[in-house]
């Protein structure tokens, strides 16, 4: 009689073979997954789109308002790895379902500010609460897709961050023009309601592969303290640093930008700030997609790829030369597609070399990177653009007189010069094929 001895198989992996999930079901998994993200960044990106009105409403200057998007960028340093962590445990299905449900409830809570100190607070309180929501994600895509299919899911993940950042102007805007901006924080709370449903119908028959029975989880699992060591995720955490400053920019100053550079009003800066973020969902769908078609080793990543998605995201620099708010905006959508060509290359890569215990965990220890990225350019955006302000004459009543203009060259400028030798450090770094 003839034994056919086959390598043993991660529960996950022999339950997606078997066809208990249709290749239908799992990209509608992986889908509303990457709405998880939309969800996300629509409740995290609103204070920045109502930021000229809040900052003069409560009296807060642009040094205070750095330090606001700083406190978000601190507490996600600390949830996003507690958040892996205990999507890990739980699994994505119910981890992510009360998570939105706080973190909503929380953006809610904005609308009720009275001034920077109480604002200051809600920012950690909804940067703790997103924390699982990257690694809750990533851990989803990673188990219901296969292999041959991740690059391209992992491209279509980071599209559903950009689209939360598209939204998020446009819908807050018009809330603004509707009933101020107190009213616009409880609109776009309101916007994971629309996900809750869909998520409990689509990950109804993945249970099995979502949320794994307590025993069949792994007796030892990988340690933070195992990751940090790890040559793979040392790069993976450089390449997000690199690249952070692109999207923490958009989704941090835009409307400031535009507001104070090119003079848009408040409830017109959602008819420019949808470009940018949907230039990162083509970036990010365009070069995982060609990632996917590239025939390579086993942990080769895409190098030409990302060195022409580096090259995109140095047009950051050029910003500052534009004339007009549209020509600011496609120079920043082009720094965008390359920050989302850099973020789908670096996750696809270093998350098919660790073990599927610990995707989710790896997912937001590196996202912490991003964090201490966005910790450390808040501050520093906030005091370049005071710093180097520029002398122009303001109209008062019927006399000019000099004031000092914010100016954002040398910041944009300084964002994209050090985002470069991060880049390169990745695109030289050879590391193992698989973490062990």
């Amino acid at each position: 009689m003839l034994v056919v001895l086959r390598r043993p198989q991660h529960p996950w992996v022999s339950r997606y073979r078997r066809g208990v999930l249709s290749r239908r079901e799992t990209w509608a998994v992986a889908l509303v997954a990457t709405l998880t993200m939309t969800v996300s960044y629509v409740d995290r990106s609103t204070l920045s789109v109502l930021a000229p009105s809040v900052t003069k409403a409560l009296d807060i200057s642009n040094e205070a308002y750095g330090w606001l998007t700083s406190a978000f960028a601190l507490a996600y340093l600390v949830g996003a790895p507690l958040g892996g962590w205990w999507i890990d445990r739980v699994g994505a299905r119910r981890g992510l379902l009360g998570s939105l449900l706080v973190w909503s409830a929380i953006a809610g809570l904005h609308a009720l500010a009275p001034g920077f100190a109480i604002l200051f607070a809600l920012r950690i309180g909804l940067g703790l609460a997103e924390g699982p929501s990257f690694p809750g994600s990533s851990q989803t895509v990673q188990r219901v897709l296969a292999p041959a299919e991740r690059e391209r899911g992992f491209g279509i993940l980071f599209t559903g961050s950009s689209l939360g950042g598209m939204l998020a102007p446009l819908v807050a805007s018009w809330l603004y023009r509707l009933h101020g901006w107190r009213f616009a924080f409880l609109g776009t709370a309101a916007v994971g309601l629309v996900w809750l449903p869909l998520w409990i119908v689509v990950t109804r028959r993945a249970r099995a592969v979502l949320d794994a029975p307590r025993e069949q989880r792994p007796a030892r699992r990988t340690t933070i303290a195992q990751l940090l060591r790890s040559p793979i995720i040392q790069r993976a955490l450089i390449g997000i640093f690199s690249v952070a400053p692109i999207s923490g920019f958009m989704y941090a100053w835009g409307a400031k930008f535009l507001a104070t550079t090119h003079g848009v009003s408040q409830g017109s800066v959602g008819n420019y700030l949808w470009l940018p973020p949907l230039m990162f969902d083509t970036g990010a769908i365009l070069f995982g997609d060609l990632a996917s078609r590239q025939r390579r080793a086993p942990g080769v990543p895409a190098r030409g790829l990302y060195a022409c998605a580096v090259v995109l995201a140095a047009c950051l620099a050029l910003i500052p030369f534009a004339a007009t708010p549209w020509q600011a905006m496609v120079l920043l959508g082009l720094a965008m597609a390359g920050g989302g060509g850099q973020y789908t290359l670096v996750a696809s890569d270093f998350l098919s070399r660790v073990p599927p215990d610990a995707v989710a965990l790896a997912g937001g220890t590196v996202a912490c990177a991003q964090s201490i990225a966005h910790i450390i350019m808040g501050p520093l955006v906030g005091w370049a653009i005071v710093q180097y302000s520029v002398p122009a004459l303001y109209p008062v009543g019927s006399v000019w007189l000099p004031v000092a203009h914010p100016s954002y060259t040398v910041a944009l400028i300084a964002l994209a010069a050090c985002a470069i030798p991060g880049a390169i450090t990745w695109l030289v770094w050879r590391v193992p094929p698989r973490l062990e």
